[in-house]
């Protein structure tokens, strides 16, 4: 009982904290000079990001099975089932200039589930960089930083999309 208050109340903030966490290494990152590993002089930035990026990482996994517990993920991955109408009828309706509405198998949700994989790839790819043997952790340093410029695109488009969830309220 004690364990399903406590994911209850990091439920709650969970959303928030990605979103505070990921904009704080994002921003902070033009700073970060880790090439193999996390030197002995490294900065304040430096050690931030990992031990921030590990933090997060956390935060990403429990994130991740927030969004598909309980049968969620069929709604942001409703590929995997080949349920492709509903997402389908949204980008008929776009050609058409209608906007697609939130909720749902539909577009919205597809784009929020490919932003759970990019920042699951950010994750895994930045965990491999800080464990990789430092003859591999260039290779991993690029793919982190590849797959975290794709999330700070999807960020770009939730953030267009959460305005555009705004009007749903006023509908």
């Amino acid at each position: 009982m004690a364990l399903k208050l406590l994911w209850q109340r990091i439920e709650a903030v969970l959303h928030p904290l990605m979103i505070l966490m990921s904009l704080l290494l994002i921003c902070t990152s033009p700073w970060i000079f880790i090439g193999r590993q996390l030197s002995l002089r490294a900065s304040v930035w430096d050690v931030f990001h990992v031990y921030g990026g590990l933090f997060t990482a956390l935060l990403a996994l429990m994130f991740a099975y927030k969004v598909c517990a309980a049968g969620q993920w069929r709604q942001f991955f409703p590929w995997l089932t080949f349920e492709l109408t509903p997402l389908l009828a949204d980008v008929r309706g776009l050609v058409h200039g209608q906007l697609p509405h939130s909720g749902g198998k539909g577009l919205i949700s597809v784009i929020e589930g490919v932003g759970v994989i990019l920042l699951l790839l950010v994750v895994v790819s930045g965990a491999g960089w800080y464990i990789a043997d430092p003859s591999n952790a260039l290779a991993w340093r690029s793919y982190h930083i590849v797959f975290a410029q794709g999330f700070i695109g999807f960020i770009v488009v939730h953030c267009l999309l959460a305005l555009l969830h705004l009007r749903d309220f006023f509908n």
